[in-house]
């Protein structure tokens, strides 16, 4: 699974891209201040979303990993979330499948775990859609929601996002068999999956066809290219 990725375009960027999506009377809104590349996103980490506001669309910060379904808190003081969302036929996730709750996280590369048998086994592979780390975006969802995250922080309520997950493609499932993001690389996915009803958006949780990623580099922890 996913748990490592890198946003290292600037906000006007992400803003420019974001316009081919958005109707001429409808406003984004930025509220993440002055944002750094972000060349390391971990779990728990805060990364831009572009999301629903009051008045049209945001781009604002959250953090990364939904509320874990509850069976599997059992005995646990914590709850970091969950990253990654495969199974959407879960009551649990059914409840956040609604237009106002989806998300586009934008990102430039993001690793999986190398399960090649050698000496990178288990370290990030990182891959991206060409060597210029070309901006696209991950089909999140999110939600506010109040828990104990981290022992020290206690009770804090957050803009929390994760994103769906989906079977691999030939570039990931030589390195990763399991799954990969489901990632959204032209503007009408990205306006289908912000305003469709789910039932005419699910279709976009599949993988990214044979040949669009490519490997740009093994075993670091960060992707600043």
């Amino acid at each position: 699974m996913c748990n490592l990725y890198s946003q290292t375009r600037s906000q006007d960027e992400m803003r420019h891209v974001f316009e081919e999506v958005l109707e001429e009377d409808v406003e984004l809104i930025d509220t993440t201040g002055n944002l750094p590349p972000m060349a390391g996103i971990w779990p728990d980490y805060s990364a831009p979303i572009l999301r629903h506001g009051a008045s049209g669309f945001q781009l604002s910060l959250a953090r990364w990993g939904m509320p874990t379904p509850p069976q599997f808190l059992l005995g646990k003081r914590t709850d970091p979330g969950v990253t990654n969302i495969r199974n959407l036929a879960s009551p649990h996730w059914q409840r956040w499948l609604g237009v106002p709750h989806r998300c586009l996280v934008p990102f430039t590369s993001f690793a999986e775990p190398d399960s090649r048998p050698g000496p990178t086994k288990g370290k990030p592979i990182w891959f991206a859609l060409g060597p210029d780390r070309p901006l696209a975006f991950f089909a999140g969802i999110r939600s506010e929601w109040t828990s104990v995250r981290k022992l020290k922080e206690g009770v804090v309520t957050v803009d929390a996002f994760a994103f769906l997950t989906c079977d691999p493609n030939r570039e990931v499932a030589a390195i990763h068999p399991k799954a990969m993001p489901v990632i959204l690389t032209r503007p009408e996915e990205w306006r289908d999956w912000l305003t469709l009803p789910f039932d005419r958006a699910r279709h976009l949780q599949r993988p990214l066809p044979d040949g669009e990623l490519q490997i740009m580099a093994e075993g670091a922890l960060e992707d600043a290219a």
